[in-house]
Order: structure tokens, then C-alpha cells, then sequence
């Protein structure tokens, strides 16, 4: 794994997003205090989440003169990795945020365990979260990949548990299809354009889809009918943070006047630790908020980081900062304020129940302890009377 990470890193000059500053800022730069070099991490480098930081980093470098560095990092450790070494202060994450903060799957290693991460703002845009299929497969339902080959990153479970829960709505497992490991998410759409894999769980706008639409493959988006509660309960198993969407825009004619009904859930998150200074996080979720004009129009899905589009009782706790800007804006209510609070709690349970688990004796292979913390935490969620969620 170190490879990645070490590889991202490397990346990190050559990503240094250089804009002009204006010779006056504007008044809103008065109302916020940002450093003159900001650090952010993201998926690679042409995938929606990374142009959605470059255009956010054009914004406030000609809004409030802050230089911003996207740091291009092909899975969530990489992407996490430069905040828990203090090398990076936010990243763009997907649904890794989630995974990591409940420290599971590949943060349930001696290494990670349950992160104390928080929101700053989200988008939450037209586009579906889904499984993109190569054309000539012939695939038209979920449950036609049986037998295909479908590709997965290593070292992110976002991906990974999202192509689970999507082949679950067909009624498929692991067992039915053969997982073709990728090294990063560009690598897996090489991958598919290539014929090492015919599918592979990503955004409807992601610029990479669009390379396989436009190949000989070519490329649909099996639908996930809000009708088939079945499917939805199976689905919902393995991803409980995907909603019913009509997605309305993305590769393969999406549309508003031509929709596909696909599951969801915000992306790119903004995010950091909890650790980040209140004040960092209020000024840039505020600079995001106030600045949103400048940028929505710069990337496919800017858009969705509007401050009406904002689901502000989501499964990660916003960071008391960013709160604090959206009780400024007038949308943060005493409901929003109780819903944090539970997250809270329940990260401070997970929190408490590894402070503990690292305190006892620990199995020295890997499998081993993860069962074994997979256990610890369990009980302490069961204890809490918390969702378990991942058994």
C-alpha cells in the first residue's frame, strides 16, 4: 500500500493548482481567515472529484488569495493518509469517509481503526452513484453480471463495498462474479476499456465513464428500480448511506428527459479531522457557501455543493466550524444540532471501544485482529444501543 500513497505524494508538486491573484480581494475575504496555502486530497487526477477541487482552488485563490494543492491519490487510504500526517488539512472524499470513521474494512488494521473525521460540505448533485457497465456485455438488469468481471480498487473500500451493495440489489454476491483488482480508479476504467473488466461502481459523471461510452464498448447504467423494495433491502445492507435517485445527468445520454432511477449519496465530501482548527473550518465552508457562484459552472457536479442542496443530517457529523457557517446561513436548526450530536456520540463510542481494544493483547496476523476488533466493536456499539451496521 505504501507504493500509492508514496506515489500520490510525489504528485503533490506537479497538482499545485497556480492561479493569479487579483491585486484587491473582495470584500468577502474580510469575513474569512484563510491560510495563503491550502493542501486537499482527491481521487485522481481527470475523475469529478479532482476537477471539482481545482475549479472550488480557482475560487479561492481569486476570491480571498489562498493557493490551492490537490493532492491526486488513488484510493481512501492514500487520500486520507496526508491528513493523518498533518501534510494536507482537507480532502475530497467519497464515500471512504464513512468506512473510515466507522473503521471498518480497510481501516479495521492496527494502522487506522475508527477515524474522528468530519464534514465541511458535500455535493449533491443530478448524478447517480452506480454501476457502469460496458455495452457489449449485454447487461440490461443488475442481476445479468452474473459471471462478468467486475473491477474493484485496492485499498478502497468505498468502491469496493459499493460494488457489493449494487451486485446485492441483483441478488448477486462475490461468489457470483469474478473481482478484478485495479491498482487506482483510473487504472479500473483502463481496465474496462481494455477488456480486463466489464464493470466497475462509480459516478455517472465521471469523466473516465465518459472514455468508455465512447469507445466500441460503449457503455449503460443498469437501473435500481425504487419499486423493487427487495432489492432496495439488500442493497441498503451493505450500503445503509444510499438513497432512492433519479439520476439526470452523466455518461450514456442521462438526462433530465431521459432519467435512470440509481442509488446515491453526496460526493465529493468535503472533509477533515476533528482535529482542524474551528476556524479553518468555518472559513472555508463559509468561503465554499459564499463562493459558490465562482465555481458551480467550473466541473461536472460543482453544482451539487449549492447551499440548498446540503444534507446536513447525513451519516458523518458536520465539524463544529462548518456548523457554525451553516447556522450563519440560517439552515442549521436544533434538529440538525441533535442529529450531530448522536453522530458524535456514536464516534466517541467507537473512539472509546479502540482506546480499549488497543490497550489489550492484539492477534499478530492481520485477519485475526480485524476479527477480533470486529468483535470489540460490536459490542461496544450493542452496548450503546447503536446500529452495528458492518457485523
Amino acid at each position: 500500500m505504501m507504493n500509492i500513497i508514496e506515489r500520490a505524494s510525489g504528485l503533490a508538486a506537479s497538482m499545485v493548482t497556480a492561479l493569479a491573484i487579483g491585486t484587491a480581494l473582495p470584500a468577502a475575504a474580510q469575513q474569512v481567515k484563510l491560510p495563503q496555502t491550502l493542501t486537499m486530497t482527491a481521487y485522481d487526477t481527470g475523475t469529478s472529484g479532482f476537477n471539482i477541487s481545482v475549479a472550488v482552488g480557482k475560487m479561492l485563490k481569486e476570491k480571498y488569495g489562498t493557493d490551492v494543492r490537490v493532492l491526486p491519490a488513488g484510493n481512501d487510504v492514500a487520500r486520507l493518509a496526508p491528513l493523518k500526517g498533518n501534510r494536507a488539512q482537507v480532502s475530497a472524499m467519497g464515500i471512504g469517509i464513512y468506512f473510515a470513521q466507522e473503521g471498518v474494512l480497510e481501516f479495521a488494521t492496527k494502522e487506522w481503526g475508527p477515524q474522528a473525521l468530519q464534514l465541511l460540505i458535500a455535493s449533491n448533485d443530478c448524478n447517480g452513484l452506480a454501476m457502469a457497465v460496458a455495452k457489449d456485455t449485454g447487461v440490461k438488469e443488475m442481476k445479468d453480471l452474473k459471471g462478468k468481471k467486475i473491477a474493484i480498487v485496492v485499498g478502497s473500500p468505498a468502491l469496493t463495498q459499493n460494488a457489493l451493495a449494487l451486485l446485492a440489489f441483483g441478488g448477486l454476491t462475490a461468489a457470483d462474479v469474478k473481482l478484478v483488482e485495479f491498482a487506482s480508479n483510473a487504472a479500473m476504467f483502463k481496465g474496462m476499456l481494455n477488456n480486463e473488466a466489464d464493470a466497475a461502481a462509480t459516478s455517472t459523471i465521471n469523466p473516465l465513464a465518459r472514455e468508455v461510452e465512447t469507445s466500441p464498448r460503449g457503455l449503460v447504467w443498469p437501473a435500481t428500480p425504487h419499486s423493487d423494495d427487495a432489492g432496495w433491502a439488500r442493497l441498503r445492507k451493505f450500503g445503509p448511506y444510499f438513497a432512492k435517485h433519479k439520476a439526470t445527468c452523466g455518461a450514456a445520454g442521462l438526462s433530465p428527459t431521459s432519467p435512470v432511477e440509481l442509488p446515491a449519496y453526496p460526493y465529493p465530501l468535503y472533509m477533515g479531522y476533528s482535529t482542524l482548527s474551528a476556524d479553518l473550518a468555518h472559513s472555508l465552508t463559509k468561503a465554499m457557501i459564499d463562493g459558490y457562484d465562482a465555481y458551480k459552472d467550473g466541473a461536472p457536479g460543482a453544482a451539487g455543493l449549492a447551499l440548498k442542496a446540503q444534507n446536513l443530517k447525513w451519516a458523518v457529523p458536520f465539524h463544529p466550524g462548518a456548523a457554525k457557517a451553516y447556522k450563519e446561513a440560517g439552515v442549521w436548526t436544533d434538529a440538525e444540532e441533535a442529529h450531530n450530536k448522536a453522530l458524535l456520540d456514536r464516534q466517541k463510542v467507537l473512539a472509546d471501544a479502540w482506546a480499549a481494544f488497543s490497550k489489550a493483547d492484539q492477534p499478530a496476523d492481520k485477519e485475526a485482529f480485524r476479527k477480533a476488533w470486529m468483535a470489540a466493536r460490536k459490542n461496544a456499539l450493542e452496548a450503546a444501543k447503536m446500529n452495528v451496521v458492518f457485523e
